[in-house]
């Protein structure tokens, strides 16, 4: 079969998807310009800022992707190319959407206050603390691992840190014009062309004039840049450079198709499922937590009741920003996998062993790309920059998120002094760096990412869990969203539950007692959630209805 195939397949399925299902859910939810958005009544010039619904839908695209599409899709493709594309686009519509739009718009309707805060409203104190203290860890996590996916990157391939670095002062300088020109369309459009054209032009610059330095200055320097990117105004860098970048990952998506249409390549890999794997483990539950971005993802939860939500200047905008950006990024996760279905399945185990999935990726594509006449080299170090940009957007989004969930953890503090400090956005972003520099000490991808993987997925869990109660106080039947929080919760607790009992074998005993600890941690979500709902006049009369 010829991969432009299963590349038109994919996109005609999310395209109905989305004025289907998508129209379904809407309606489930209720979406209306009739609701003042949080950024227009809490406008503050920092967090809350009323934007475009294509500069938002640019910030919060470039912060869930990530490397997190590619990396996932790319690995479980050991146990399979099919499974890997039925979980993408299944996942992608019916788990992964509704989970991104109902974080959103219970985000939306709780004053943009991030699922901790609408666990709180909804469920009660201690489910908001539980819920905090885990999704803080795992966006810790989070930003551990990107700074070692970013760093190793920069060091391997010192022209895509110079690009990267060019693409910082672009942002700044691209968020001071449009404050002043962002209210006149023509204008703002013509910045935009601007701001792109400068952008690719830099790809050009940073390969011709690499910049060196050594791992750890690396991650000291993306780790300053990520506290700057936190407590600077959004619409300063945050969000411009994240709408910049969502022009990069547009490029690259465009540039696969029209390659896949020029080269015509076709799709070498055999269909064969595989049951198990020597290095993963058994397809279910690894398959569901290996692709994750792309799929369904917690830490897409986290971002649109984090930043997203703050930033939409009317309710409406979270249709394409959270459901269709969603679904771009399942895109984006079959790109993915069409990169390397081009090769054999021996070629593939090795050349995944030996590479790694992202430069794995870059190569693949790469040679795709290059069908349009683009130089090799050229097309690869445009696939690699750009997988570090988006990682970058994760690291720089996850510390801003990560400071927003301390600072609503100490929120109800009474202590003058205490409070002070506490929501100081300064002190709050330095407790977030140091925390990860920490924990990067300990290990890098290899030793966070498993953990991280049953981490971030079990938060999605918990964020359907959350919207799920959040629409019953409400009176609105929740399966659409119940059937999706069962089969993750079963997918996540199998998970947690395999990797403590091969890590206690292996005597990774804290590694272990992690696991175990996230393990009993959602019980108790699903307890206190439970124990609330009993309690709701609410749940009685819509049985009945």
């Amino acid at each position: 079969m010829q991969l432009v195939y299963l590349f038109l397949f994919s996109a005609i399925i999310l395209l109905l998807a989305y004025f289907t299902y998508g129209k379904f859910v809407f309606k489930k939810f209720k979406i209306s310009n009739d609701n003042l958005t949080p950024s227009h009544r809490f406008k503050d010039g920092v967090d809350y800022v009323p934007s475009k619904p294509i500069v938002v839908l640019g910030h919060h695209f470039a912060s869930i992707a990530g490397a997190g599409p590619i990396v996932g899709p790319i690995i479980a493709i050991t146990f399979g190319w099919v499974p890997a594309v039925i979980w993408i686009l299944i996942g992608g519509i019916f788990f992964g959407a509704v989970h991104d739009l109902g974080s959103m718009v219970a985000s939306l309707r709780n004053d943009g206050k991030s699922i901790g805060v609408i666990i709180q409203n909804n469920i009660g104190k201690k489910g908001k603390q539980l819920f905090i203290l885990f999704s803080f860890s795992t966006l810790i996590l989070i930003i551990a691992v990107f700074a070692d996916i970013i760093a190793k990157t920069f060091v391997s391939n010192p022209g895509v840190a110079s690009a990267s670095i060019l693409f910082i002062f672009l942002a700044v300088v691209f968020g001071y014009v449009n404050k002043f020109v962002a209210h006149k369309k023509s204008s703002f459009a013509i910045a935009t062309v601007v701001g792109v054209l400068v952008m690719y032009f830099f790809v050009y610059v940073g390969m011709e004039i690499p910049f060196l330095l050594d791992y750890r200055m690396w991650i000291y320097l993306l780790l300053a840049y990520a506290f700057l990117a936190s407590v600077t105004p959004v619409e300063m860098l945050l969000q411009p450079r994240d709408y910049l970048n969502s022009f990069l990952l547009y490029g690259l998506i465009i540039a696969a198709v029209v390659g896949v249409v020029v080269a015509n390549p076709t799709i070498v890999m055999d269909t064969e499922v595989h049951i198990s794997s020597e290095n993963l483990g058994y397809i279910f539950p690894v398959l569901f937590v290996t692709i994750a971005c792309g799929a369904i993802s917690g830490f897409h939860s986290l971002v649109a009741s984090g930043t997203t939500s703050k930033q939409l200047d009317r309710e409406e905008d979270a249709k394409v920003v959270g459901y269709g950006g969603m679904l771009i990024e399942s895109f984006l996760a079959i790109i993915a996998v069409g990169a390397v279905v081009v090769l054999t399945r021996t070629d593939y185990i090795a050349r995944l062993a030996e590479q790694g999935p992202v430069p794995l990726f870059a190569d693949g594509l790469g040679a795709i790309i290059s069908a349009m006449g683009v130089n090799e080299t050229f097309a690869v170090g445009f696939v690699a920059l750009t997988v570090s940009a988006f990682a970058l957007t994760t690291l720089d989004t996850c510390t801003r998120l990560a400071r927003f969930t301390l600072q609503e953890y100490f929120e109800d503090v009474q202590q003058p002094v205490g409070r002070k400090i506490s929501q100081n956005r300064y002190i709050s972003t330095s407790v977030v760096v140091v925390l990860s520099i920490l924990l990067l000490q300990s290990g890098g991808f290899a030793t966070l990412w498993p953990i991280f993987g049953s981490a971030n997925q079990l938060l999605a869990a918990l964020a359907l869990l959350t919207v799920s109660v959040w629409l019953i106080r409400r009176k609105v039947n929740p399966t659409f969203v119940t059937i999706p929080m069962f089969f993750m919760f079963s997918v996540t607790l199998s998970s947690l539950g395999l990797f403590a009992w091969n890590n206690f074998k292996q005597e990774s005993y804290v590694l272990s007692v992690i696991a175990a600890i996230l393990f009993v941690l959602a019980f108790a979500l699903i307890f206190l959630a439970k124990k609330s709902l009993t309690k709701a006049p609410e749940i009685k009369e819509l049985v009945r209805n």
